[in-house]
């Protein structure tokens, strides 16, 4: 985009106390008002301006979500260099103060869904130097710009046992998920089974990888189904809950009555879950079925009638709304 010739990009910025680091609220709260003065063409150009040579990382980050209203294309390359840290100085100190500012524009460039970033975005993410929130950003970002070109790079980070940042698998996990590829099927099958049983640092990661598989269509795949469906006697509770969400929403046909196992599970968040996913699955019947038989503990009882309830005020409600239209002709 061609400056304005008109805009006087450097008044602007001196007026907003840009260079003056004494005051940066009043600096923020002169950027905020900018729209109250310019039309959107302008806003960009000014914020492009702004980007290019504020280096408060404050108002850097002030700016980005600025630009994030438009995102218009002449913002991503800048966004883009920020991320490189391409016009920054190469030393630690320098590099640390910029690092929020550098995952918030991983971010606001996966808002842009444009392929063209995913290449720099997977060198940040490979760069194993780098810090990890700027990774695990990137890995976000890659899940919600949706090239299946980053499953493979994807896949590489998930089944890394040497990777530092269990974090950045989790979340490497999570975009395979939103990517939606079967190719990562397999890899994300093999971390629940070689973590089986185990209650530590792989919990929240072993969560993300079955949230993962519940986006994946999986209906005929019975290593998935079995991996699930041993994932709900894991020690974790909410690895069985998530679990249980997956296996009610993979139609498999053994679904229903491997959840049912889950009525009678130590822990009650369990069990009322896989009492909701039941209900979503196979409808009234197995809340009169647990309010009648004598076996089910209390706990679930209770969530029954409150569901039958729920049920019945639901009923009513429609049976007036159609009344109403019937009336009304």
């Amino acid at each position: 985009m061609e400056y304005d010739q008109n805009l006087d990009l450097e008044t602007i910025a001196k007026d907003c106390r840009l260079f003056d680091e004494s005051d940066v609220d009043l600096c923020l709260q002169k950027i905020n008002a900018l729209d109250e003065v310019y039309e959107k063409d302008n806003l960009v150009k000014i914020y492009n301006y702004f980007l290019n040579v504020s280096k408060n990382p404050e108002i850097l980050m002030n700016v980005i979500r600025c630009t994030d209203r438009f995102r218009d294309k002449s913002t991503l390359n800048i966004l883009l260099d920020i991320l490189l840290m391409k016009n920054s100085d190469d030393d630690i100190q320098s590099k640390e103060k910029f690092i929020n500012v550098r995952a918030l524009c991983a971010k606001a460039i996966s808002n842009y869904k444009d392929t063209s970033t995913v290449t720099p975005l997977l060198y940040c993410l490979n760069n194993k130097d780098e810090n990890y929130k700027i990774r695990l950003a990137c890995a976000d970002a890659l899940g919600k710009i949706g090239d299946r070109y980053a499953v493979t790079p994807l896949i590489n980070v998930v089944k890394d046992e040497d990777e530092k940042s269990v974090y950045l698998r989790e979340s490497a996990a999570s975009a395979l998920g939103m990517l939606g590829d079967l190719r990562a099927v397999d890899p994300l099958v093999s971390i629940l089974e070689s973590q089986k049983g185990i209650w530590n640092k792989f919990t929240f990661l072993k969560e993300r990888v079955i949230e993962a598989l519940g986006k994946l269509r999986f209906d005929d795949n019975e290593r998935v189904f079995n991996a699930l469906k041993n994932s709900l006697v894991d020690e974790s509770p909410q690895i069985r809950i998530n679990a249980i969400e997956a296996i009610m929403d993979s139609e498999n046909p053994k679904a229903a009555d491997t959840i049912r196992t889950c009525l009678k599970d130590s822990d009650d968040e369990v069990k009322k879950n896989a009492l909701i996913a039941l209900y979503n699955m196979i409808g009234r019947e197995i809340l009169d079925e647990v309010v009648n038989e004598p076996s089910y503990p209390d706990v679930l009882k209770i969530e029954a009638v409150s569901m039958i309830e729920e049920y019945e005020d639901g009923e009513k409600e429609e049976f007036s709304r159609i009344n109403r239209e019937d009336l009304n002709g």
